[in-house]
């Protein structure tokens, strides 16, 4: 028995999905020969059919159906795996040893598919800024069909990186259909990405909105749809434009699952809390009064309440009381129910403010700009935060994505951001863990944009939009931690990671075309200039560990030894691995173990590893067999 390769790629979305609906309805599947004539698990449809009975839309005349040109594509692209790698770069990031956050540099399509294997059902919260589609913006252009040719005579706009980029204009015979297509398939990734009760946030404007909220319905499901807050942007017209100038923006809020997200409400203002009195010198406290009526009408707390002074009180017509009468009998024991200070009013239950502070107040739709902030204001601050120096045009305020992550994140959660363009999230991730003591981590994801060479970005050094929002964490971070002294545990660090090409020697050639030459290079399938920081960085993300994990590691007998929290991941990627470094790993207690397949010459070393492992570690040979891989 040989230890197994660890994969060189990421997981297939269809298989994703192939294992989810077998965890539903696993009566439905059966075996089939595949490809290289194995059996494997699939789909019988008819089975799955009768399962659903009459809900079922095959061959329906008309269906409800949002659909544009691109789209059977756009879904492919979401499933088709990648093997690119993120490769760390401890020297661009602050705190590398310590830090918590991620700032991740690339196509944000390739970058979420990365991420699946060490965050699926770990985000909390998500709010991206995409592109709005205004006939100006470049959007990704996703077409893993072509060759690189092909791409640069279609598209002929790319980054430093060569990563597909092209401007959307509205000659573009698909001006909406591309956009549609671009958010769709990070959507369908993104989603995975969220635990059960997370919640994501969607900045728009109206040139793709309805669109938006389409796909929305359709990723997540309608009925998980929250909210379209509206946002106020401006605070003053635009007298040169010819009808309306627009004032907003819209924010779409859409939940993994409804019944499982929380929302923590806007934290109570002491103007709100003036509202609460103690008229009857209640012990509990000062409190307000709210209704009892509720409509529409349950017809089984529709009954007669007599109050003190004896009168008789009915609900208005169309409406119940809120308490059934046993519930209400129950709140008038425990002085819980106001009939007035002379007791002749219609009932009230009252609400103590003891008991409301931990419950914020329940937020509206529409957000004004005094409260969250204005583009302009937000502009002046981000130039402040420079030295005066406009780098940005219109980023969001700090303000209103603190009141998005705090609405519904909790103190020690995961926030995601893969159009992060000038950091704003991570900026009101610090901000506010430094006023309320929290330990939010935040996920940043950009592809690296060039900055157009007559700017003041380029003529500043920031060759890309990734130089300017790294350089703008590292300012807010310092600022939050001298305008908070008390935060001393506050993280304003951040390990930066760039998606490139995978560690991986490409060997898919034709037997013909191998060379004698070609072969032996042949014998190590790690490309030379790559460390054994990429290799642990690259098995951390096949492996599902968090990028984010403590790392430490030590020399044995001439070899280093990597350890990912203490024995979470435990590699080494030397030659001549011998016994003692075995018993050096073995006595880590670890979780997985990772070689590099160069590391033994003979077949018999590779094997006799199971036996060590199985001595060393007390490992039956099913958990060696899971926990030990080679690279």
């Amino acid at each position: 028995m040989k230890p197994k390769h660890i994969g060189m790629q990421t997981p297939d979305g269809a298989q994703l999905n192939l294992d989810a609906l077998y965890q539903i309805c696993p009566s439905c599947f059966t075996e089939v020969a595949g490809k290289d004539g194995k059996p494997q698990r699939a789909v019988d449809w008819d089975k799955l059919r009768a399962l659903l009975g009459d809900a079922v839309a095959d061959g329906a005349p008309e269906v409800y159906d949002f659909t544009w040109v691109g789209k059977r594509a756009a879904q492919r692209e979401a499933a088709a795996p990648t093997r690119k790698t993120l490769r760390p770069c401890p020297k661009e990031s602050v705190d590398w040893e310590n830090t918590q956050n991620l700032y991740i540099e690339g196509d944000n399509l390739e970058v979420l598919k990365l991420l699946q294997n060490s965050y699926m059902g770990k985000v909390k919260m998500i709010y991206i800024d995409p592109p709005y589609n205004t006939g100006n913006d470049f959007v990704y252009h996703d077409d893993f069909h072509r060759t690189q040719q092909d791409e640069d005579e279609a598209a002929g706009v790319f980054n430093e990186a060569g990563e597909r980029m092209v401007k959307n204009t509205e000659s573009n015979g698909k001006f909406h259909s591309d956009w549609c297509s671009m958010i769709y398939s990070r959507l369908m990734i993104s989603r995975s990405l969220l635990c059960e009760d997370g919640v994501i946030f969607i900045s728009i404007d109206d040139n793709e909105q309805r669109n938006l909220k389409n796909i929305c319905d359709e990723v997540f499901g309608e009925h998980n749809y929250l909210a379209q807050v509206v946002w106020e942007r401006a605070y003053s017209p635009i007298n040169l434009i010819k009808h309306f100038s627009p004032a907003h923006d819209y924010i779409l809020v859409y939940a993994k699952n409804i019944d499982s997200a929380v929302c923590n409400g806007i934290p109570r203002s002491d103007s709100a809390n003036e509202r609460y009195s103690n008229p009857d010198n209640d012990p509990r406290g000062v409190w307000k009064s709210s209704d009892l009526s509720v409509g529409p009408a349950v017809e089984s707390n529709i009954y007669p309440i007599i109050t003190p002074s004896g009168r008789k009180v009915m609900p208005p017509s169309g409406y119940s009381w809120r308490l059934s009468e046993q519930k209400f009998n129950e709140y008038v024991k425990e002085n819980r129910i106001w009939f007035g200070s002379e007791g002749n009013n219609v009932p009230s239950i009252k609400r103590f403010l003891s008991e409301l502070r931990k419950q914020g107040i329940t937020p509206m739709t529409f957000w004004r700009y005094e409260e969250v902030g204005h583009s302009q204001d937000a502009t002046q601050k981000l130039a402040k935060l420079f030295d005066g120096k406009k780098y940005f045009d219109y980023p969001k305020p700090v303000e209103l994505l603190k009141r998005c992550v705090a609405l519904y994140s909790d103190t020690n959660t995961i926030v995601l951001d893969f159009f992060s363009g000038s950091a704003t999230t991570a900026h009101a991730v610090m901000q506010l863990n430094a006023e309320d003591g929290g330990n939010r981590k935040f996920i940043l994801a950009q592809l690296p944009e060039g900055t157009a060479q007559d700017s003041e970005a380029y003529k500043a050094g920031y060759k890309n939009i990734c130089e300017i929002g790294k350089e703008r964490i590292r300012r807010a971070g310092a600022k939050i931690k001298e305008e908070h002294p008390e935060a001393k545990d506050l993280d304003i660090g951040f390990r930066v990671f760039k998606c490139e090409d995978s560690n991986y020697k490409d060997v898919a050639f034709a037997p013909k075309d191998y060379t004698q030459d070609m072969l032996a290079g042949l014998l190590d399938n790690i490309k030379e200039d790559r460390t054994d920081l990429d290799l642990l960085f690259d098995c951390m993300l096949r492996w599902g560990v968090e990028l984010s994990m403590p790392l430490s590691s030590q020399k044995v007998d001439g070899c280093t030894i990597h350890n990912v929290n203490d024995g979470d991941l435990v590699a080494c990627f030397d030659g001549n691995v011998t016994e003692k470094v075995i018993d050096a790993i073995a006595a880590l207690s670890p979780v997985r173990v990772v070689f590099r397949d160069s590391s033994f010459n003979e077949a018999a070393n590779k094997m006799n590893l199971f036996e060590l492992f199985k001595q060393k570690c007390d490992w039956t040979d099913e958990e060696v067999k899971n926990n030990v891989r080679v690279i």
